[in-house]
């Protein structure tokens, strides 16, 4: 079978049956003749197909939720369920020693974003044909068009590195003889910014309807993509320097997402995991989520449906559990700071840790934790023994943030299985995460001292973030005690100081939204951070004892095997795997 699927093979299949009798010339529910969809008609149906793939992922080779890629693989959570083998190549992508080229969540995550790919790119070759006066939205379909296959590639590319850039101007037999190693990294990345620049360039500046990016969404994502590209890189993946031009983009396209006053930071943190504030202020970019719309189960969110706790009205998987390194990181100092470098010398898990320690309101909102209210439902006490599986095994911590509260209009049972699941949006872009990036890219540039009110602007906002953290007798949770930087008081703020907060934040901010091991792969830490993190944590928990990051290799999964089989051998591996 082709790389990917397409129309053509579909056609081929009913032209197939040409011959036969007339009751069998009808086509299939779903499936259209060539000719039928060219016309703007069939211009949107393709567009809603393209849109479709942002939300068609499965817990099997999640990509709305990268909490497989982006978390197990970072040291923040371990992979949980019941057991090693319970979805046991997410174990394996967890100690990395293990992998294999051949392994079948890598083919599959592959082939949904090239599906993804393939749809954009269809849409694409039939708005190219029509003209203005018979589909007045032409140009504004075709920008989101390109934004959305930007989208799957930008995917694609942080997950696997060498990937093939396909595009609308491909016939099938281009695609089965093009390369995924032609291009250099840093001429991929650009591929990908020059179709967020022309949806930047050509989406209109009002937003109308929240799913559909606008000019600033497309600038926000194109700031991300020069950001990453800004980190050059080699063939064994080491970041070799930082192209301050890329980073100048970055603070010039971040300064207009920010004053272009479409979005803002909500005054709790929270907000942004609670179903009733989707497409809030903080909300740049969302897959669009829903249930009891007509269809067999809805666009519910099914990449985190084994990642809810053992709890009666939950019920299961108890996947995507937080690591003790990562509830560590929250203690902060006696001025409010965090433990750059002492965090993990002590260990919270009983009660009194979180009193005797001053922490982070963000641990509250990110990981439920024993004898605390779960989610914000001070009437649901979390108990290790209650909500995880394999506490022995895996600790005693959930993840909460992609979890709603009981009760939710937004929570249904996924599918025939007795798994959770909810209509609440998948964030793919928050206000918070353009925030940083313009702090980091002044900070890579050397101006510093404009990151810090940018960084610190986060750090007060996660220090009001307590509302929601109160037990029913109205004490807070946990001992909350945070700063802001305040340089020359509690913090001298050069370059490697800034760097270091700059990093600390993002963990913190985003712990456990998918995030974490990107960062550190482009920042080229990857390797020592995860070593290092192996070290404590093998003594903590038994499944991690055969754990080991190569560097050179492990910052970037294998590409699958099944792919450069297909195509003839010439899909080229990524570095190491050979």
């Amino acid at each position: 079978m082709n790389k990917f699927l397409s129309y053509k093979l579909v056609l081929a299949a009913a032209l197939f049956c040409a011959s036969c009798n007339s009751f069998l010339d009808v086509l299939p529910r779903g499936v259209a003749n060539e000719e039928d969809l060219q016309n703007a008609v069939g211009a949107e149906k393709l567009a809603v197909a393209a849109y479709a793939t942002l939300g068609n992922d499965h817990w099997h080779e999640p990509y709305t939720s990268m909490w497989p890629y982006g978390n197990v693989r970072s040291g923040d959570a371990y992979k949980g369920g019941l057991g090693a083998a319970d979805q046991g190549e997410y174990h394996q992508y967890e100690i990395f020693s293990t992998v294999r080229a051949d392994m079948d969540k890598g083919n599959r995550i592959w082939t949904r974003l090239y599906i993804g790919v393939q749809r954009a790119n269809a849409a694409i070759k039939v708005l190219n044909v029509l003209d203005e006066a018979s589909f007045k939205d032409k140009t504004r379909r075709l920008a989101e068009m390109r934004f959305l296959r930007a989208h799957y590639h930008f995917l694609l590319k942080i997950l696997f590195k060498k990937i093939a850039y396909v595009t609308d101007g491909l016939e099938a037999d281009d695609i089965e003889k093009l390369s995924n190693d032609e291009l250099s990294d840093n001429d991929l990345w650009q591929k990908i910014a020059d179709d967020f620049r022309f949806a930047a360039d050509n989406l209109p500046a009002p937003r109308t309807d929240a799913g559909r990016p606008n000019q600033t969404v497309a600038k926000a994502y194109l700031a991300k993509t020069r950001l990453y590209q800004a980190y050059m890189q080699d063939n064994q993946n080491s970041v070799t320097s930082v192209n301050q031009e890329y980073m100048n983009e970055v603070i010039s396209l971040t300064t207009e997402v920010i004053n272009s006053g479409e979005f803002s930071l909500f005054d709790d943190i929270g907000k942004n995991f609670l179903w009733n504030y989707d497409n809030g202020s903080e909300s740049v970019f969302a897959v669009q989520r829903s249930k009891d719309d007509g269809t067999p189960i809805g666009r519910i969110d099914m990449s985190t449906a084994l990642n809810y706790p053992m709890y009666p009205g939950y019920g299961c998987c108890s996947f995507h559990r937080p690591t003790q390194n990562l509830v560590n990181s929250f203690r902060t100092s006696d001025k409010g700071l965090p433990l750059f470098n002492d965090f993990n010398t002590v260990s919270m898990k009983d009660s009194v840790d979180f009193i005797k320690n001053t922490i982070d309101p963000r641990l509250d909102h990110s990981v439920g934790i024993p004898s605390h209210p779960y989610k914000y439902q001070q009437n649901v006490i979390y108990r290790a023994a209650t909500f995880t599986r394999e506490p022995g095994t895996y600790g005693p911590y959930s993840a909460m943030k992609e979890v709603q509260q009981l009760g939710c209009p937004c929570l249904t049972t996924a599918q025939t299985y007795a798994y959770p699941a909810s209509s609440k949006n998948s964030s793919i872009i928050r206000f918070s995460d353009v925030i940083l990036w313009k702090a980091e890219a002044l900070i890579e540039v050397g101006r510093i001292d404009e990151a810090l009110p940018l960084i610190n602007q986060i750090r007060a906002r996660a220090k009001n973030s307590t509302n929601l953290l109160k037990n029913a007798n109205g004490k807070f949770m946990s001992n909350y005690s945070m700063d802001v930087y305040k340089p020359g008081e509690n913090i001298v703020w050069n370059k490697a100081n800034a760097t270091t907060a700059l990093r600390w934040e993002r963990r913190l901010e985003f712990a456990l939204e998918g995030i974490r091991f990107f960062d550190l792969v482009r920042w080229g830490i990857a390797a020592e951070t995860m070593n290092n993190y192996f070290v404590t944590e093998k003594t903590r928990v038994p499944h991690l004892s055969a754990a080991n990051f190569t560097k050179g290799r492990d910052e970037y999964l294998p590409v699958p095997e099944q792919q450069i089989q297909r195509s003839n051998s010439i899909y080229k591996q990524n570095n190491g795997w050979n």
